[in-house]
């Protein structure tokens, strides 16, 4: 359905008090996506908060990313809403232009979760770590400049 402040032809979905957009060129705060997004779009969402850092919360299990945002609790809940489980959610922050092997922090908030064996904001398995590692180089980037 189109947003009311969306442009023409883009799609909005309303999570809370968040928007999300759909379109080529629209602007959004956070972006859902199981596709690579446009370097375009990530330096969009690099400016409008952080500058150098984009947040990012990853579904290890359906390999989908929400992009951008304040907090990594915003992103989580538009996935939520859009489907995701608790469980398969994980937060990390992305720096472009630092290169492959730092360009991903694996901590956020959300992490703490002492039920799934991981009692640090830092994601602590291995496993885990990977998958989101992988995920991001897919679908946000591998640490190269924008």
């Amino acid at each position: 359905m189109p947003g009311a402040f969306a442009p023409a032809g883009a799609t909005s979905t309303q999570c809370g008090k968040l928007r999300i957009m759909d379109g080529a060129d629209v602007p959004s705060e956070i972006v859902v996506t199981d596709s690579r997004i446009d370097p375009a779009r990530l330096r969009m969402l690099l400016e409008r908060f952080f500058g150098d850092m984009a947040k990012v919360v990853v579904d290890v299990r359906r390999r989908r990313v929400a992009v951008g945002g304040e907090l990594h609790a915003d992103a989580e809940a538009l996935l939520l809403d859009d489907g995701s489980r608790q469980v398969d959610l994980w937060g990390a922050n992305y720096f472009p232009g630092l290169g492959l092997g730092k360009c991903i922090e694996f901590t956020a908030l959300m992490n703490i979760r002492p039920a799934q064996g991981n009692r640090s904001m830092e994601i602590q398995d291995p496993g885990v770590r990977e998958a989101v590692r992988g995920i991001i180089h897919d679908l946000v980037g591998s640490g190269e400049p924008l």
